[in-house]
């Protein structure tokens, strides 16, 4: 009898084992199935960035208003009859002064130079 139980059960860990550690087994499902999970995580995020850079693209071609911005804050540039304010810190006076070369109202063409101004604060710092 103690024979008959010992091959029974040396015949169900054959059986477990192709189950649990065999190439379609539970452990190489779950790693795969992790793996997936990570795929589709990091395709999420370049499907958000993508939107974010295709909508950019888009008021970048249709509007002139993101173009008026990128010249103000990345060229320094400044429209014409305005005047420029910064402000250096809370407790500082502000400074201003008048634009060198007036901005355009039309898109910026690619020979407009910055207004000069080598301490001009970003726009995150508004």
């Amino acid at each position: 009898m103690r024979l008959i139980i010992l091959c029974l059960t040396a015949l169900l860990v054959l059986i477990q084992y192709p189950l649990w550690l065999g190439k379609g087994g539970w452990l190489r499902v779950w790693d795969l199935d992790k793996q997936v999970q990570q795929a589709q995580k990091k395709n999420d995020e370049l499907k958000a960035r993508n939107a974010k850079l295709e909508s950019e693209v888009e008021d970048l071609k249709q509007g002139t208003g993101s173009v008026e911005e990128r010249a103000r804050y990345e060229l320094g540039m400044i429209k014409q009859n305005e005047v420029f304010i910064q402000v250096l810190d809370g407790n500082a006076a502000a400074v201003s002064r008048t634009p060198q070369q007036p901005m355009p109202s039309a898109p910026v063409p690619p020979s407009a130079t910055p207004a000069s101004s080598p301490s001009r604060s970003s726009p995150a710092s508004r």
